[in-house]
């Protein structure tokens, strides 16, 4: 770990390392990951702890199909929302985060003030959605969605080097 004039410390190879072999598998025990890297277990555990007390590993998840949630249709919601200030902003942000259909919740700047990624089982369930749920909501004074044919994702990240 090294400490950049006084900046959060970033990771070092041995780090990236265990993040890198984590996120490939991270319901490997400690012992393999450690024999993976040739390092000793107990180095091995604790870099993990140190990494997680950093906060740079911030949890363990289950990647799910959602087609076989019955969530086969995604689309993104560019959302503009009006007034624009820090009330109504946390009020949008908290109650579409509750919503079953919405995945997650960007807070943007620029011409959108938010998308918004759903899934939701069909292009009816979408559109009801958008007139039904999203368009009743007072402070929207616009929205627009597109389609999501297919998503590709990097299940594997590394740091960047610093400048």
């Amino acid at each position: 770990m090294v400490e950049i004039s006084g900046i959060m410390p970033v990771v070092d190879e041995l780090d990236s390392a265990i993040i890198r072999e984590l996120q490939a598998d991270a319901r490997q025990s400690n012992r393999e990951l450690a024999r993976k890297l040739g390092i000793a277990p107990s180095t091995c555990l604790e870099r993990v702890r140190s990494l997680t007390h950093r906060g740079v590993i911030r949890g363990y998840h289950a990647e799910i199909d959602l087609t076989a949630l019955n969530r086969g249709v995604q689309a993104f919601i560019a959302v503009q929302v009006r007034p624009l200030s820090r009330a109504v902003i946390d009020a949008f942000k908290d109650a579409v985060r509750g919503m079953p259909e919405v995945l997650a919740v960007f807070v943007l700047a620029g011409g959108d003030d938010f998308q918004l990624h759903v899934a939701v089982q069909d292009l009816d369930h979408l559109h009801s959605f958008l007139v039904d749920r999203l368009s009743k909501r007072r402070e929207i004074v616009s929205f627009r969605s597109s389609v999501i044919y297919q998503r590709e994702h990097n299940n594997v990240l590394s740091p960047l080097p610093a400048d």
